[in-house]
Parts: C-alpha cells; structure tokens; sequence
C-alpha cells in the first residue's frame, strides 16, 4: 500500500537525500580524488615544497627564511639582528618571515620614512657586501608585498657571491657557479622576472662538497 506523504514532508525529504549525495560526492570522493591525484603527480608541491637534511625537514622553499647571527643577548627583544655573512641574505621583510603576520608595511614610495630606511639599508648592504651604494639593487632594499618572498634578484645575488665565498673559504668561481645554476628564468618565458630562491641556494650551499 503506498503512503502519500505531504508535500512539504516530500520536499524535505528530497532535500535530505540531495545532501547525503553531495556530501558523498564533494565532502569524500572529490577530495580522496584530488589528493590522490596530488599526491601521486605532485608530491612535493603538495606537501609544502619542505627542503630536507638529512630525511629532516628544515624549510619550506616557498617562504623566505632570516639568515642572521645568533643575538648577542638572547633576552633583549631590541637587538637588531646581524646578518651572517656566510649565508646569501633574502630581501627584508615587514614581519621577518614569520607566515602568521604575512604582510607589507603599507608604506608608499613618498613616505619619508621609508625613504629613510631605504637609504640607510642600501648603506648597510654596500658595506656588508663591499660594493658601492649606487649598485645594489632594489630587492636588497625593499620587501615583497607578502614579506615571505623566497627570491631575489639574480643581481643581488651575484653581489654577495664575494662576500659568501670569502666568509666560507671557497673560490668565488665555486659560488658564482652556484648562484647561476639556481637562477630561475620567466614564468612561461614571459610572466615576472629572473629570480633566484635564496632558500634553495642557501640549502644546496650547506651541503657538503
């Protein structure tokens, strides 16, 4: 004998059955499908691009990392840090590569005091990399839009090829061979510009020779 529901008791009914599909289907089988897919062609990328040392995850190449000495008093919050000559430095970064406080600092290229940092950056880097103020590059002086961007220009690279060499006794051709063959052309030959991940460089510079 067949029961005649309502009709609103039949609508909600269909409903109900319309969400158990959609659920099967976009809540478990299109994910099981996408990470599996991800996983068996792109296992890297989908795992976070991680960077190892010995089967140890020690970074992301994806997001930029601080290369600085040690504080010389832990304690002090104020202490600037100094960057360690033996690493390739990345460009600066609003909130010090720290991914939870991705970000700018918003200032605009009229900004008086931005102006002032800037100066007094490309002053710091011309010294620690023993080149003349006028030659360093942009990307040395100012941060990315997110401020946890991996390159750097092959320019800035190059700079600190001297710096790098003298700090870890190595013949600057060894490292400038390096940074060449770590420099990135045009996304599809067209889209940005040359760069070089500073994370990876540093990576592959740790290994041992």
């Amino acid at each position: 004998m067949r029961t005649h529901l309502p009709p609103v008791l039949r609508h909600h009914l269909t409903a109900l059955r319309m969400l158990l599909v959609f659920t099967v289907i976009t809540g478990i089988a299109y994910p099981l499908l996408v990470t599996g897919i991800s996983q068996a062609a792109l296992s890297h990328q989908a795992n976070g691009s991680l960077l190892k040392t010995n089967g140890t995850p020690v970074a992301s190449s994806l997001i930029g990392q601080d290369f600085s000495l040690p504080k010389r008093n832990p304690q002090d919050e104020t202490e600037t840090p100094r960057p360690d000559p033996k690493w390739f430095q990345p460009r600066p970064s609003a909130g010090g590569y720290d991914p939870t406080v991705s970000g700018a600092s918003n200032l605009g290229p009229n900004n008086t005091g931005l102006i002032k940092t800037v100066k007094e950056r490309r002053a710091a880097v011309a010294a620690f990399d023993g080149v003349q103020p006028a030659s360093v590059p942009a990307d040395a002086v100012t941060a990315s839009g997110s401020g946890l961007d991996p390159a750097i220009s092959p320019a800035y690279a190059y700079q600190q090829v001297d710096r790098v060499a003298k700090a870890r006794h190595l013949a600057p051709g060894k490292v400038r061979a390096l940074v060449a063959r770590h420099v990135q052309g045009r996304v599809l030959g067209f889209l940005g510009q040359e760069r070089v991940n500073v994370v990876e460089l540093n990576h592959d510079l740790a290994r041992p020779a």
